[in-house]
């Protein structure tokens, strides 16, 4: 027979579900965001790779140190918009110190590309609202890139008319 000790001791756990559920939902939409979050952070890591070497090697062929600078920042910003990279913020430093070395040594430029990714969007509280992500690179510069032809096509004199040759 059941006494209402028995039916009391069955009965305790009615609702525990319930409970259990409003405790580890929220926890585990946390988790799920700190996931979404992590994969955008190293997709978006994984895009910026290289930008910083094409802006370089562009940058590289430049012929002077502001227009290097110019070439670097619209080549990295037009790589970063090729890879789908939303950037709230682009920063491009170019070091063209190189460009002071005689022509004929060995010379480099470098770059580094600064890329700041908005992850507001996602819309947890507490986690970060945008993670800022660098690359760096350097090019050498042509050796040649600033010396003069050595004879111009308009200072090559014909050569003088064959004596006693007879067409």
């Amino acid at each position: 027979m059941n006494t209402s000790r028995d039916r009391r001791a069955g009965g305790e756990d009615r609702g525990s579900e319930s409970v259990e559920l409003a405790i580890l939902l929220p926890i585990g939409l946390l988790i799920l965001a700190m996931l979404v979050v992590g994969a955008r952070i190293a997709l978006a890591g994984e895009r910026i790779s290289g930008v910083a070497g094409i802006a370089a090697r562009d940058a590289s062929i430049a012929r002077s140190p502001g227009a290097a600078q110019q070439v670097a920042t619209s080549s990295a910003a037009a790589a970063l918009a090729a890879d789908d990279l939303h950037c709230t913020n682009i920063r491009v430093t170019v070091d063209t110190a190189g460009f002071t070395a005689p022509p004929g040594t060995a010379a480099a430029v470098t770059v580094n590309v600064w890329c700041t990714v908005d992850l507001a969007d996602i819309g947890v509280g507490g986690l970060p609202g945008a993670k800022t992500l660098h690359d760096t690179a350097t090019s050498p510069l042509d050796l040649a890139r600033d010396l003069a032809p050595a004879a111009s096509f308009t200072q090559i004199q014909p050569a003088p008319a064959l004596v006693g040759v007879s067409a």
